[in-house]
């Protein structure tokens, strides 16, 4: 899959309208815990997968530039895979599972 050129730490510059759906990866080739990201209200914001179908990538992703998530479902081509690390969402998903005490 051919990635945009951007700088290290920029969201893509790829209207998702218009990408080549050849360079779009199907919505099953995503897993959970994926770093993505995802367009929404007009800006590529990072995200992680939730989970996936052949249909659709659902995933939690920075609404603002705050710590404010958001979890949404979209089709493939507001998808995409994300290189960068995002210190918010990739430590939280990362994070070892808490074993709350009786």
């Amino acid at each position: 899959m051919a990635r945009q050129p951007r700088t290290a730490g920029s969201a893509p510059v790829a209207d998702p309208d218009r990408r080549d759906p050849a360079e779009v990866a199907p919505a099953s080739a995503y897993r959970c815990g994926d770093p993505v990201w995802v367009y929404r209200y007009g800006a590529w914001r990072p995200g992680v997968v939730e989970g996936a179908s052949v249909r659709a990538v659902m995933a939690t992703y920075r609404c603002t530039a705050g710590r404010g998530t958001v979890v949404d479902t979209m089709s493939a081509e507001y998808v995409m895979p994300r290189g960068d690390v995002d210190a918010q969402l990739d430590a939280a998903f990362s994070a070892p599972d808490v074993e709350l005490s009786r």
